[in-house]
């Protein structure tokens, strides 16, 4: 049986960037994840799931190794992002990097390829170990030696166990942590398609009652569209053939998404909002979505996740370098003191938007978009909120920083 320090489970985006930047400390970790990602081919359509990466995120994956990967990859850089409801020439609040002097507001990856470099880079690490495939078959928790057994007959043990294993948190039902969650009255259609207009640098979102229409830019002549609807209305937008619902989009979408050449995927999934009850107990910490899930609208999920990474990484090296147990509630209480409050703050900055946004009443609809013009023309205020959506606000972790 291998013992280790830290034992993460889950081998995603944020958990592979947990062990990645413990990489080279004095703990041992071990990293358990179901399956590899696909390998990845430069001549691949690319995924649905995708991610907007904010610069925040872009300092932690520099940070701890993994941002060269991306690069040889594929990754498009944003520089723009445009919002409005009534019209997206008058009314409309744009945001540009120049603004605030930095070459780009974030990009947008495929999530395969963020998880494919972390997982390049942390088997760079001679004290980290990826076990995979590892399907779990039981959790025992016990503080500081929680023992997890495998489907195959493999056990590990782990001081500490991180659970990174996402919205259905094994390790966070196993251990008794409950959650705040209700289910927001939307579904999210995403659809990955071919463009006739070639690579953009801008990402762009229009309020509508039922919901959002965004595109958001991929390398190539590729982009996603993500469609925020009814679950009734989303299921029937699944149900239609490639040319009906592409002919909805040209009735739906925007002038400026331009043409619409192809469709090379689609799916829908339900919103939910949720909130574990604590992030830590004594040898458990949770991050990203088994700690919490917010509402899409401005894609912080990942980068909230990130952070909470960063943030767990940095409190567990230097009390590991001070000689304190890195399994106790004192140590790891430091890490849900730093995120849980900001998370918090997000999930409601994304509910607002959500209610403010998702209705016809018309004075409301007139207040909306004088706030989206107001905001527009007031350089001070777009320019904290572009910095607030591209992480530079609040506490940030040292990994989060250039």
């Amino acid at each position: 049986m291998k013992k280790y320090d830290v034992l993460i489970v889950g081998g995603g985006m944020v958990g592979a960037t947990i062990a990645c930047a413990l990489g080279g400390s004095d703990l041992s970790v071990g990293v358990l994840e179901l399956r590899m990602p696909e390998p990845f081919e430069h001549n691949q359509a690319h995924d649905m799931r995708v991610s907007a990466i904010s610069l925040a995120s872009e300092n932690i994956l520099r940070n701890v190794g993994a941002w060269p990967g991306l690069q040889n990859k594929r990754l498009c850089p944003y520089r723009r992002l445009k919002t409005w409801e009534l019209d997206a020439d008058r009314g409309a609040t744009e945001f540009n990097s120049d603004d605030i002097g930095e070459a780009h507001l974030g990009h947008i990856v495929e999530n395969r390829i963020i998880q494919l470099a972390l997982l390049e880079q942390l088997q760079q690490c001679a004290n980290v170990d990826l076990i995979c495939p590892a399907d779990i078959a039981t959790i025992d928790y016990a503080p500081g030696a929680s023992l997890v057994t495998l489907a195959d007959g493999r056990q590990v043990l782990g001081r500490l166990l991180i659970g990174a294993d996402g919205a259905q948190s094994r390790v966070r039902g196993q251990v008794g942590i409950g959650v705040h969650s209700w289910d927001y009255e939307q579904h999210a259609l995403v659809a990955s398609v071919t463009t006739e207009l070639a690579q953009q640098d801008i990402t762009w979102q229009q309020f509508t009652p039922a919901g959002p229409l965004a595109f958001l830019p991929l390398s190539g002549h590729q982009g996603s569209l993500v469609w925020y609807n009814s679950p009734a209305e989303a299921r029937k937008l699944l149900a239609l053939s490639e040319e009906e619902f592409l002919a909805a989009v040209k009735r739906n979408f925007p002038e400026c998404l331009g043409e619409i050449t192809g469709l090379l995927g689609r799916a829908a999934f339900p919103l939910r909002r949720q909130h574990a009850q604590e992030y830590v107990k004594e040898g458990i910490a949770l991050v990203g979505d088994a700690a919490h899930t917010i509402h899409p609208l401005a894609g912080q999920g990942v980068n909230i996740g990130l952070l909470d990474a960063a943030s767990l990484a940095q409190v567990l090296l230097e009390a590991a370098r001070a000689g304190e147990d890195i399994t106790g509630t004192e140590v790891l209480g430091r890490y849900e003191r730093q995120r849980r409050n900001q998370n918090l703050l997000m999930m409601q900055v994304m509910d607002s938007f959500y209610r403010l946004f998702s209705n016809d009443f018309l004075p409301l609809k007139l207040l909306r978009n004088i706030g989206l013009g107001v905001a527009g023309q007031s350089g001070p205020a777009r320019n904290k909120v572009m910095r607030f959506a591209m992480g530079l606000e609040g506490p940030l972790p040292d990994l989060a920083r250039r």
